[in-house]
């Protein structure tokens, strides 16, 4: 797997992550071009770190990966390590997705990333726990990566879609913090 410039990534064999296609990797940078640089990029159900890694090398300054399996975190921490720059910070955390997030409550991310798999029951504690712990940055925004063909959007009353985008059996939702909720960070 490749990202931005040209980098190879380690990858686990098999299929046991479902890696999110180099199209919607760059689809999602397009997107969020002008907010990377300097961010603090969260990386939710990370598999091989390659968005955390994407975000690495398009200039965040800090960007934390949760995943509960520790191979994939080993192979986070490795690809990471090989695209950090000088000042920049990263963190790898193994575990469950849910309760990690209560661990990082009052913490402000600007980018988070969230890719469970497709089948699983994740969306709904996964985006509560993000409004609840009050993670994402005033300006910030979500981005949740699922099935198009089986997606219902999750409702939060202090999050809102702000854009859907499909890219043929992958698609995007994005969500921001609803307008009257939206504080001084």
């Amino acid at each position: 797997m490749r990202i931005y410039g040209n980098r190879q990534l380690k990858t686990l064999p098999g299929q046991t992550i479902r890696p999110t296609p180099a199209r919607v990797r760059e689809a999602i940078f397009n997107i969020w071009q002008g907010a990377i640089a300097s961010c603090r990029w969260l990386d939710l159900c990370a598999g091989t770190g390659s968005m955390g890694a994407e975000a690495l090398c398009r200039g965040a300054s800090l960007v934390v990966g949760i995943d509960k399996w520790s191979k994939s975190c080993s192979i986070v921490q490795q690809n990471w390590e090989m695209v950090a720059q000088p000042g920049q910070e990263f963190q790898v955390w193994r575990g469950d997705v849910v309760m990690r997030l209560k661990s990082l409550a009052g913490e402000k991310f600007d980018r988070i990333y969230f890719d469970p798999p497709y089948a699983s029951d994740l969306y709904q504690p996964v985006l509560d726990a993000i409004a609840v712990g009050e993670i994402l940055a005033s300006e910030g925004e979500i981005a949740v990566e699922h099935n198009p063909h089986s997606w219902q959007a999750i409702t939060i009353p202090t999050l809102e879609i702000c854009r859907q985008k499909v890219y043929g059996n992958t698609a995007v939702t994005f969500y921001r913090r609803a307008l009257e909720n939206l504080d001084l960070d």
